[in-house]
């Protein structure tokens, strides 16, 4: 059974099922409860799902906009680059 509010169903003791949109059909839609966050429902922090990039394995692909700012640091062996990028 399905809450109408967040589309989520109890199959175990632990476990959820999503009910995903059809566009996420690839995705597995059963979740163990810890990997499962409260959602309040803000709608400007929606991504729509035209705008999100997965490849074949559903890996999440970002594109680099801009590097904003750039700085290394520096351990006892080696240097650690740390980039802020939009």
């Amino acid at each position: 059974m399905f809450c109408s509010k967040c589309r989520l169903g109890k199959v175990g003791p632990v476990a959820y099922k999503l009910d995903l949109p059809e566009e996420l059909d690839g995705v597995h839609d059963t979740f163990h409860v810890s990997n499962l966050k409260k959602c309040l429902a803000d709608l400007t922090l929606q991504v729509p799902l035209d705008e999100i990039q997965v490849d074949a394995k559903l890996n999440f692909m970002e594109e680099l906009v801009e590097i904003l700012e750039r700085e290394f640091k520096k351990l006892k062996w080696s240097r650690i680059a740390i980039v802020m990028v939009r």
